[in-house]
């Protein structure tokens, strides 16, 4: 077996968690058919081998169990947990899932029904509508435009054979990725592995084609009209960086100190000083092809186009003056104090090569952050905020009340290269 095979031992409790990615996702729907991968994740535990969908249900309950499967846009990933002590009969009902689902065409009609119901639901959250709308525009032309579960037309052309082929071409043993923390030492977590993973076909190893988003040009304005809108979801976007850009590190130290804490220039402007937003923050989003940065925030319609105009001001000075050592000082000893929660239990620590193989990030990228946040230097932070922080090539999508607040917020984006209006059920 050549699949990675990660293990992060712990006897702190009589637990053990099993993750099996895949790497293949949403990117990778056909067009026409997006949603496929969510569908087929989701069928994976509609009936197996003898057991219907309640059965298998009842079993991971009855085991003491926890068991999820998620499709994302790079990648598939089956994630459980259960009791030490039940590990065996967990293990076989893994495998039954894995390899002998039967996919029953009633349950794929019933998938697909929810996921079309969870995407109207989608549309009574305007923080939800605010990223569609950016990333619909962001990366239009790109499969990372596309929402993971696809669109209520898209939906209703995926099949039972559709499901099929795709489990027989994605769920191979040259795509897989293992990983077992806990209660559990390698030698059984790797046989395992190893009896898990021989159920499935070898496969090929799926290459991915995504390309490299090319983002947008100029400024550019996405309205999601709503009656009644008092707050403002507003979202600033531009594409981020990939952990293998020399300066992305740098830059994710800056962005922290511009917006990822309570005491960030963007929290303490747009919250402490003026009140305009209960939240204010900023980050940088990474997958295997560069992936979205943004700014939140939720000001009151009367203040959407001054807190606005007040984050673009503020991107401007950042990118312009840098940061001071007081705030390079501050972050870096954050971020390495606050490290030792993302790693302070063995599932935590052992998703982190899990990622980094299903995402193909940098070989040991996790590993060396603290030495490389470090090493960052002032200087270098600051020319990757002058480098990177948005200002002319952007997009800013906002749920409002088009009326009311649409053109104020195109007045404080100033030169503007296009306005979309989009109402609350767009694709």
């Amino acid at each position: 077996m050549t699949s990675p095979v990660f293990v992060e031992h712990s006897a702190a409790l009589p637990l053990v968690t099993i993750s099996i990615g895949f790497l293949t996702g949403s990117a990778a729907d056909p067009p026409g058919k997006e949603g496929l991968a969510r569908v087929a994740a989701r069928m994976l535990r509609r009936g197996a081998d003898g057991l219907t969908n309640e059965q298998i249900e009842d079993l991971v309950d009855r085991l003491g169990g926890e068991l999820g499967i998620e499709a994302g846009p790079s990648s598939v990933s089956l994630s459980s947990e259960v009791i030490s002590r039940n590990l065996e009969p967990f293990v076989g009902l893994v495998e039954k899932l894995l390899a002998s689902s039967t996919l029953p065409e009633e349950e794929v009609g019933r998938v697909v029904r929810e996921m079309q119901a969870e995407i109207v639901d989608s549309r009574d959250s305007d923080r939800s509508l605010a990223s569609r709308a950016l990333r619909r525009t962001l990366f239009a032309g790109h499969p990372y435009a596309r929402r993971v579960s696809g669109s209520i037309d898209s939906l209703e052309t995926i099949t039972r054979a559709d499901v099929v082929r795709w489990i027989e071409t994605h769920l191979t043993r040259k795509n897989a990725v293992v990983a077992f923390s806990g209660d559990i030492d390698e030698a059984r977590a790797r046989e395992i592995a190893e009896r898990i993973l021989a159920r499935l076909p070898e496969g090929r190893a799926f290459v991915d084609e995504t390309p490299e988003p090319a983002g947008v040009r100029g400024r550019h304005l996405v309205l999601v009209d709503k009656p009644d809108r008092t707050q403002v979801q507003l979202v600033v976007g531009s594409l981020g960086s990939t952990p293998h850009d020399p300066d992305h590190v740098p830059w994710s130290v800056g962005n922290t100190a511009f917006g990822g804490t309570f005491t960030s220039r963007l929290m303490q402007e747009v919250r402490a000083k003026r009140g305009w937003s209960y939240g204010a923050s900023s980050r940088i989003g990474y997958d295997r092809r560069r992936d979205a940065f943004t700014m939140w925030t939720a000001p009151s319609s009367t203040d959407a186009a001054a807190c606005l105009a007040l984050e673009l001001g503020l991107v401007s000075e950042v990118k312009e003056g840098g940061l001071t050592e007081e705030e390079v000082g501050f972050v870096k000893n954050y971020l390495v104090r606050s490290h030792a929660f993302d790693v302070d239990t063995a599932r935590k620590r052992v998703a982190l090569p899990l990622e980094e193989a299903l995402l193909g990030l940098p070989a040991g990228y996790h590993a060396g952050w603290l030495d490389r946040v470090r090493a960052c230097q002032r200087a270098e932070i600051n020319e990757a905020l002058a480098r990177r922080m948005p200002r002319e090539d952007l997009v800013v999508a906002a749920v409002v009340t088009r009326a009311d607040t649409g053109e104020a917020l195109e007045k404080a984006m100033g030169d503007v290269a296009s306005v979309t209006v989009l109402e609350p059920d767009f694709e």
